[in-house]
């Protein structure tokens, strides 16, 4: 079995992963894509010739085409998408409904009495950013608030996105007084830099961020994030693919296992303080 692990996802859902596949007897075969298309072209080519049983994969930042799973499932090796998902296919996929997250993140938001909502984010041609944009957008809508271009940034997930992005707003006239974040630590960042250009978080701009991550506990002020269930969405993925490979079950009767998640409030975002 291989388990694809792009270089942005914690430990949480390779520990998920290795936890089943060790109590179902299966050796872990791990491949990193670092992002990169053409580097997951080469790992998936190289698995297909090792014979695994089966692959758990998550798509990099630059993937536009998939032919390269298509040698598996040619061949009858299950696969299994987590996260980072093909669009409008009929794949097992497992997942979290980030358009609800980021519906959620933003209307929270808007509840602490923010009009001016910055989005910062990656890639939207993959699903996860391109949802969670939606219900940003959505949102603003539902609650009277227009979606302004200039107040979305699309960069990387590393940390001069965050450093970046806090110097532009500091900038616009009127300032933003909110940001909903897709990554703890691209929030870290920004919430490191406003501090430095003394800005009050979250009394001058209230930040959300995405993940749980350890860093969002040690910020300050603590970050409001949306929990990442990473651990249940590995055990998920690799007990439904040797589920598959047991003739327990048949991924062609599966198609999108939803897991829940949560906005978890803490500092960063309240406004409002609590009486």
């Amino acid at each position: 079995m291989i388990h694809e692990l792009n270089s942005n996802f914690s430990n949480a859902v390779l520990s998920g992963v290795e936890k089943v596949t060790a109590e179902a007897g299966y050796d872990l075969i791990i491949a990193h894509s670092s992002e990169s298309y053409e580097k997951e072209v080469a790992n998936a080519r190289n698995l297909f010739h090792k014979r695994v049983d089966g692959l758990i994969a998550s798509l990099s930042f630059d993937t536009k085409q998939y032919d390269h799973f298509r040698q598996f499932k040619d061949k009858g090796v299950p696969v299994i998408f987590f996260d980072r998902v093909e669009k409008n296919s009929d794949n097992t996929v497992v997942v979290i409904d980030n358009y609800k997250c980021g519906y959620e993140a933003t209307k929270h938001l808007i509840n602490q009495g923010c009009k001016r909502i910055a989005h910062i984010t990656s890639n939207l041609g993959r699903n996860v950013y391109a949802e969670r944009y939606r219900g940003y957008k959505d949102a603003l809508e539902d609650n009277g608030l227009k979606s302004d271009d200039n107040m979305l940034i699309v960069d990387n997930l590393e940390e001069q996105a965050g450093i970046n992005a806090a110097l532009k707003l500091v900038k616009m006239k009127p300032m933003p007084d909110a940001a909903f974040i897709t990554n703890d630590f691209v929030a870290a960042a920004f919430i490191k830099t406003l501090k430095g250009q003394k800005i009050k978080i979250p009394e001058d701009i209230a930040v959300v961020g995405f993940n749980n991550d350890a860093i969002a506990h040690l910020i300050e002020p603590s970050l409001t994030t949306v929990n990442y269930p990473g651990i249940e969405m590995g055990e998920i993925a690799a007990r439904t693919l040797i589920n598959h490979i047991k003739g327990v079950s048949n991924l062609q009767q599966i198609n999108t296992v939803i897991i829940n998640s949560e906005l978890i409030i803490r500092e960063s975002s309240l406004k409002k303080k609590k009486v």
